[in-house]
């Protein structure tokens, strides 16, 4: 019953995936795989900023989780999870009316530059 509820979200959001930086676009969807923890996130345009609201589940038989916020410009979002050898992450970052996602190997990047 989970899974579907979480897979009935990834597929009304219209998903878009891959590795790297992207753009995300208002109302539609990006594909969230960390390791075992699997989801989906969206945005919508608010008074008060992005609201940023993202699903997640690690597994079949766990609980789904969401995190909800609303990112004003420069403000960022970071969904972290333990992996072998360290963690795994992707953010959320809100540029102007922009809203950027980066997995953790863009992060490592920008850091060794």
């Amino acid at each position: 019953m989970k899974t579907k509820m979480i897979t009935a979200a990834a597929i009304l959001v219209g998903l878009a995936s891959g590795a790297g930086a992207a753009d995300l676009k208002a109302a539609s969807g990006h594909t969230i795989q960390l390791g075992a923890v699997n989801g989906s996130a969206y945005y919508t345009v608010e008074d008060g900023g992005l609201r940023l609201v993202a699903t997640v589940a690690g597994g079949e038989t766990a609980a789904p989780v969401r995190f909800i916020s609303t990112l004003a410009d420069g403000q960022t979002m970071t969904i972290s999870v333990p992996a072998s050898g360290g963690v795994e992450e992707l953010t959320f970052r809100r540029i102007g009316d922009r809203l950027v996602v980066e997995d953790d190997q863009d992060l490592r990047a920008s850091l060794a530059q």
